[in-house]
């Protein structure tokens, strides 16, 4: 685990949930949906959505996109091959009232799978992480060796330096690092199929859902495959390999300004797979984004955007290509 972490106070940019009153929300609103409260859980109900304004709009808010059309037809295709959901979203059957609860309950957990309030990976990152940002932040951190490490938007690392080591393992998002010249000990970063080893460079490591990527700036880095230590490719300044589960992608040139333009606020892409562009973008949005139409994922995008407009982006390239976009209350939007 990280370099002295267990005498570290709760540092301020620790992963905390992203929005407690839309979590309470959303529990309420799965506790109010199976028609059976007594009076008692009403009046319950009633002293929370009481202590603000912010209580009322968030519960209201889940209400409106769980009575939208567009957030029916997507749960509905996400939800293919399983039971079939109603197509106009109505309230649950009258009668027997089990039956009711169940639909609840089901309808419920859509609800909750679709918005994303799944708490388990962030607190195991937590628990994990020496370092974290949260959606739309950036870090620069000094690291003990003297080294820096700048940590893009919701992303995570643990550390270990004791003993001469200087070993960084990735644990979500993208890391740049600016690595202090030490041909003694060598500077090791662990992604979740690759390693990353230098002695004095500079050099990004992202993690995506099924792959690794690395892309050097200036020196020269090894990179091995962690399924097969033997199979491993040097990078020159301006090179990319990109790691997946069995094999490193042959090496790439690639401009480093344009690739880790985050570092200055901004995400470039030309001719990507939207379904890519869209795993990135997601990173930088603090809602939801789901696509509901697999075709929308094949399309290729090119675009130059800033990072702290990330809904704007997300509506240019849906013009751009014929998507039609829905945003829907608590930030939600579904592309189709």
């Amino acid at each position: 685990m990280g370099y002295e972490k267990e005498d570290r106070a709760e540092p301020e940019h620790a992963f905390v949930h992203d929005d407690p009153v839309v979590d309470e929300a959303l529990e309420w609103f799965a506790r109010m949906r199976d028609g059976e409260a007594d009076a008692a859980v009403e009046a319950e109900f009633a002293l929370w959505r009481g202590q603000s304004a912010r209580h009322a709009r968030e519960y209201d808010a889940v209400v409106a996109i769980w009575g939208s059309r567009p957030f029916g037809d997507a749960a509905a295709s996400m939800q293919a091959g399983a039971a079939p959901a109603p197509a106009a979203w109505p309230g649950p059957p009258p009668r027997p009232a089990r039956r009711r609860a169940a639909w609840s309950i089901a309808a419920a957990a859509i609800v909750l799978l679709s918005i994303g309030i799944l708490q388990y990976p962030a607190l195991m990152l937590r628990w994990q992480a020496d370092y974290l940002t949260q959606t739309g932040d950036r870090r620069t951190v000094q690291l003990p060796d003297g080294s820096s490490m700048t940590l893009d938007t919701a992303s995570a690392v643990s550390i270990d330096f004791r003993d001469g080591r200087r070993q960084v393992r990735l644990l979500e998002g993208e890391a740049f690092f600016d690595v202090k010249h030490d041909p003694a000990r060598p500077f090791r970063v662990q992604g979740r199929f690759s390693e990353t080893e230098v002695h004095g460079t500079a050099f990004a490591v992202g993690m995506a859902s099924e792959d690794d990527r690395v892309i050097l700036e200036t020196g020269r880095v090894n990179v091995s495959l962690l399924a097969d230590r033997t199979n491993q490719v040097k990078l020159a300044p301006g090179e990319m390999v990109v790691a997946t589960s069995g094999a490193l992608s042959a090496v790439t040139r690639v401009d480093p300004e344009s690739a880790l333009a985050w570092r200055q606020g901004r995400i470039i892409f030309e001719n990507q797979v939207f379904s890519r562009v869209l795993d990135e973008l997601r990173r930088y949005y603090p809602g939801r984004v789901i696509v509901a139409d697999s075709r929308v994922g094949r399309l290729r995008v090119t675009g130059n955007y800033r990072l702290d407009d990330i809904e704007g982006a997300i509506r240019t390239l849906a013009d751009a290509t014929g998507v039609t976009m829905n945003r829907l209350p608590g930030g939600l939007i579904i592309l189709h």
